[in-house]
């Protein structure tokens, strides 16, 4: 029974993290920036989405000391319609937490001054939304709740995450359809105005050729 039972837990274990997988978002990456340039990440969110992120200035010595101003950032996040979400001014580093109030492309910038000679800066940035986003470890604290319960209300995160998923996408698809109609409908419009001038111009070359014929006396 107890073999039954810890093999029944680790297949929820896999599914559960599988599931988990297939409804997050999450972005860990390293690039370079030189100075004097903006280099922007986009990440689509959908509405009340929990979102979190931290980004840091990669030390080109590997020391303790402060980095210097040549490897200070300018950042900022805005949401789709342009508001801003976070913003720090010549930092190494950072974080910011928010909750959506606007579904789309949110975007996350980062800008290093320029400098003379020309410096290059390596950032690391990690960029979570959705389940991911979620802090478990203080979720299971204040509950003081055991490993199996943490699963199961992980699952239960991931099963509405799922579910809410699934009505965004159905509302982006009927949003697609109606815009393939629209268009269709104006192309549709746009084919019988073409073929209208057309016809119209043909007329009006075949009226002056007949006129112009008629005065020449060559009909």
């Amino acid at each position: 029974m107890g073999f039954g039972f810890g093999r029944g837990r680790g297949c929820f274990l896999v599914v559960a993290v599988l599931m988990g997988f297939l409804v997050t978002t999450g972005r860990c990456l390293r690039f370079e920036l030189p100075s004097g340039h903006t280099k922007c990440i986009a990440e689509e969110i959908k509405l009340n989405s929990m979102s979190v992120g931290k980004y840091s200035v990669v030390d080109p010595n590997e020391g303790n000391h402060p980095l210097p101003d040549t490897h200070k950032l300018t950042v900022r996040v805005t949401s789709p319609y342009g508001s801003s979400v976070h913003y720090a001014d010549h930092v190494d580093s950072g974080n910011f937490a928010f909750t959506s109030t606007e579904a789309g492309d949110y975007m996350s910038c980062f800008w290093a001054p320029e400098h003379n000679p020309s410096t290059t800066i390596t950032v690391e940035f990690e960029w979570k939304t959705g389940v991911a986003a979620k802090d478990w470890s203080n979720v299971a604290k204040k509950g003081q709740i055991d490993a199996m319960e943490l699963e199961l209300k992980k699952l239960e995160d991931t099963v509405k995450s799922i579910h809410d998923e699934m009505f965004y996408l159905r509302e982006r698809e009927e949003e697609m359809q109606e815009l393939n109609r629209t268009t269709n409908s104006r192309m549709a419009w746009l084919s019988f105005l073409s073929l209208f001038i057309c016809l119209s111009v043909a007329g009006l070359q075949l009226w002056h050729l007949k006129t112009f014929f008629e005065r020449k006396k060559l009909l």
